[in-house]
């Protein structure tokens, strides 16, 4: 592809997926010694006489010690642990009108959220923005991310899925405003200005694709230190308290919402809107912006990227359903210059849209 970024997302796909193989053997000198006794009569010991398998023994039927072992239940039950219930992972489902995904228990962000556009659903202006910013209540309390946690952070609190993609009813715009569909964004240069413009790009699509989908989500990428080494560094905002199990009534509370390094963005351009089959072909775009600002001249082509390679930095598929020979380059087909010519009129522009967004 062109313009793609390896030493974005390729390097870091590499740095992720690598995996250490451990090998466990048994040295050549210290194999055990095995005496095979000479079988006295032709029929196996009765269970109450006790039988004593020994390594690589065969019986005189030629029946192995392994087919035997399998009708002996083992002495272990490592299953058992799940009566205590089971430690996960565990997504919770992030479920609206307006948008569905996965949410991160640990990180406070969603994993991935996804959302829907047409003709009729942008073209419609019913709802309107009321920055009813709030808890979701369907995410266990311990793991919210919450409207505080923003406080004098620095950050805005980002939508994933925007508000004014959901305008075409009021329900659907104020479930946008839940804080399972945010995450930290850099506000000055990016949620303000180049991803709200990107968010604008996802909805002209329509245009030219009756059915645009768009997967949006965070990213935690390593950066190459002075040693050479790649490391994964993000920032923690919020304050949660260490929880009633905590002994210290003076524990300093933990911060709560990391901040995200990376945002992508999976575009998919469909000729046909059906949601439960894949008709022809179908125009994919995979994106990664940085969660900084970005100057107004860049093309929107500078941060395109394979897609497989947004999915080994995420651990996530996007398109396991979809094959190879039905998919098309969308950058080929539209074109992906996005830019903010004039950065003034951006402020402008944006400002009535992410009012309130900016802590």
């Amino acid at each position: 592809m062109s313009k793609a970024k390896p030493m974005t997302i390729a390097a870091v796909s590499s740095t992720l997926g690598a995996g250490l193989a451990l090998l466990y053997s048994t040295p050549a000198n210290e194999k055990e010694s095995v005496n095979i006794p000479t079988p006295q009569s032709k029929s196996l010991p009765s269970p109450d006489e006790g039988l004593v398998i020994l390594p690589n023994a065969l019986t005189e039927n030629n029946t192995t010690t392994a087919a035997i072992q399998e009708k002996t239940p083992p002495p272990v039950s490592p299953i058992g642990i799940l009566k205590y219930g089971n430690p996960g992972p565990i997504n919770d489902k992030i479920t609206a009108i307006s948008l569905h995904g996965a949410y991160d228990r640990r990180t406070r962000n969603p994993y991935w959220v996804a959302e829907h556009l047409t003709r009729d659903s942008v073209s419609s202006v019913i709802g309107r923005r009321k920055n009813n910013f709030r808890q979701d209540p369907s995410i266990p309390a311990t793991f919210r991310a919450r409207v505080s946690d923003y406080s004098k952070s620095g950050y805005d609190r980002g939508h994933q899925v925007p508000a004014n993609s959901a305008r075409w009813s009021q329900e659907a715009v104020d479930e946008t405003f839940k804080m399972s569909n945010m995450c930290p964004q850099v506000g000055e240069g990016f949620n303000m200005h180049y991803w709200a413009y990107l968010e604008d790009f996802c909805r002209n699509l329509t245009s030219r694709y009756p059915s645009v989908r768009v997967i949006t989500g965070p990213l935690y990428l390593p950066a190459k230190g002075e040693d050479g080494k790649w490391r994964v560094s993000y920032e923690v905002i919020g304050q949660q308290s260490a929880g009633s199990g905590s002994k210290d009534k003076d524990e300093e509370p933990l911060p709560n919402v990391a901040v995200p390094t990376h945002f992508y963005k999976i575009i998919f351009g469909e000729e046909e809107n059906d949601d439960h089959r894949i008709g022809g072909q179908v125009a994919v775009g995979a994106f990664v912006l940085p969660n900084a600002r970005i100057a107004n001249d860049r093309d929107l082509g500078d941060f395109e990227v394979a897609l497989d390679n947004v999915e080994r930095a995420s651990g996530l598929e996007f398109a396991q359903e979809l094959k190879s020979s039905q998919r098309r380059r969308l950058c080929e087909e539209v074109k992906c210059d996005l830019k903010v010519k004039d950065f003034s009129d951006a402020v402008e522009d944006v400002t009535g849209l992410m009012a309130g967004a900016k802590i």
